[in-house]
């Protein structure tokens, strides 16, 4: 392994005599106070156990967790002027590095009369992993390709790393973050995604992922070891099942507060030494900013393609965002509202209504988005959709069709109560792009085309039908659907051709 020497953490006696006071109370005070200085953190002092004054210490349940120290401990200070939460700290069982400090008490600075922490060492940001983030990492394209390229540039530094697994949370209506796996002996990275339910399931609540993301520090625990570990995690034990030897989980902090997770484990017989993990350390936040930018970049895609659609959040995505832009284009309208949604609105609960209606909006998307449709919006208890012509419009007219009988046969599946709808179906030419307000903007789609789909819809009601097409869809189609006649529609000027298909 090669000896990174830009961190270190190293414990020294300190100088004569040393006391904590607190609004005037003595706190602790030695001669026998030992020093830990940490590469780019505040130098603390710790005060043997039998130094502090008798009966202040209170037990915390707070713990934070340090991937170089181990696990801290804290405890209340029962003062005359009254408690002080959490005002202390201490390591009961350090690792190895600070093995010296066991037991030892230290004291926040924060309300002390004399400050005790030192003044920071500063870190010097150098060596084979830090070149890599300043000369290389902007180029990948992906996180889970700046996941495997911080991973062999850790190996190519002389770190034994097996195994780099980066999780972070994320904005997505089914998903609550999505994790990106790399190891040494296997190609390509495996990508995990976390559903939003899974943050109430065992495999969160008991994995150190948890504790780092809620901010109690990083998680250390050699893999390989016959005594009892502080740490039973199940993923611990498949990872020393698989050949582990060390397992390390540090966060990676976005700018808005967001705490995501970096998880290492190693193989090699000894581990990851301090010097190691300090030289990831120092990328950390680098690193952080180059994920926290992919992440803004495929959450903003997201969002435009779950609210807009693939079509309009891709072109709003590329740019076209001014009022009044967009194009002419053909394609086939298909409009669908929920028969009876008035009476449905008025016999159910508010949170009964809305499912039912989330559960009818699922029912007509699916069959459009699996043909290439695209869901333009949801008006109150109706779907607007397209499918854009793109050669003969045989093709579009015969998805939008396709889509209809599907969603008819869906809905007439469904129970207590049986759900009905109301398609309208036209092909012709609509203007496609931004209208609205300066500052607030819709992408649709509008033109006479898209009035005459609604109306069909209206008409199923007056019919008694669940589809209804136009004769231009007919005479694209070529087909021989059953005629219905002409009909005057609300706001088209010239009598319609209506056409249905038989069930």
């Amino acid at each position: 392994m090669t000896e990174h020497k830009a961190y270190r953490i190293t414990v020294v006696p300190a100088p004569g005599q040393v006391q904590a006071v607190r609004d005037g109370v003595l706190l602790a005070d030695s001669a026998d106070v030992l020093v830990m200085h940490e590469t780019g953190l505040p130098s603390y002092q710790y005060f043997p156990r039998d130094a502090v004054m008798t009966g202040i210490l209170q037990p915390s349940d707070r713990r934070t967790f340090c991937p170089f120290k181990g696990t801290a401990s804290y405890w209340h200070l029962d003062l005359p002027g009254g408690r002080v939460e959490n005002g202390a700290f201490s390591y009961e069982t350090p690792f190895a590095t600070v093995r010296e400090v066991a037991g030892y008490i230290a004291f926040l600075d924060d309300g002390l009369d004399q400050p005790l922490c030192l003044d920071t060492t500063r870190m010097d940001y150098s060596g084979p992993l830090v070149e890599w983030l300043l000369r290389d990492a902007w180029m990948c394209q992906t996180a889970g390709e700046l996941t495997e390229q911080f991973g062999k540039a850790m190996i190519a530094g002389g770190i034994p790393l097996w195994r780099i697994s980066v999780g972070i949370w994320t904005l997505h209506p089914q998903l609550a973050g999505r994790g990106f796996i790399w190891r040494r002996d296997v190609d390509g990275v495996r990508e995990v995604d976390t559903p939003h339910g899974m943050l109430s399931q065992p495999d969160y609540l008991t994995s150190p992922v948890r504790y780092v993301s809620e901010g109690l520090g990083g998680v250390r625990q050699r893999l390989d070891g016959d005594g009892e570990s502080e740490f039973r995690f199940p993923v611990m034990e498949e990872l020393r099942a698989q050949g582990g030897t060390d397992y390390v989980a540090m966060p990676l902090p976005f700018s808005d507060g967001q705490i995501n997770t970096m998880t290492l484990t190693s193989d090699h017989a000894e581990g990851f030494s301090t010097a190691d993990l300090g030289s990831v350390f120092q990328c950390v936040f680098g690193l952080s900013r180059f994920y926290e930018t992919m992440t803004l970049r495929q959450n903003t895609r997201t969002l435009l393609t779950t609210y807009l659609g693939m079509r309009s959040g891709t072109r709003v995505l590329n740019g076209e965002t001014q009022r009044g832009a967009g194009e002419e284009i053909s394609a086939a309208i298909l409009t669908c509202d929920l028969r009876n949604s008035t009476q449905l609105a008025a016999s159910l609960p508010r949170l009964a209504y809305l499912d039912l209606l989330n559960d009818f909006f699922e029912t007509v998307t699916d069959p459009i988005l699996s043909r290439w449709g695209e869901v333009l919006k949801f008006i109150g208890d109706g779907v607007l959709a397209i499918f854009p012509v793109d050669g003969d419009p045989a093709d579009a007219c015969g998805l939008a069709r396709d889509a209809a009988l599907e969603i008819i046969a869906r809905l007439a599946e469904t129970q207590s109560p049986t759900l009905r709808c109301a398609i309208g179906l036209h092909v012709g030419e609509v203007t496609f792009g931004n209208v609205g307000a300066p500052e607030r903007l819709d992408f649709t789609v509008i033109g006479s085309a898209a009035n005459l789909s609604a109306r069909l819809s209206d008409q199923c009601k007056v019919l008694d039908q669940s589809l209804l097409l136009s004769g231009a869809v007919q005479r694209a189609l070529g087909e021989d659907l059953t005629p219905l006649g002409q009909f005057e529609l609300r706001n088209v000027p010239e009598p319609t051709e209506i056409y249905t298909i038989e069930a």
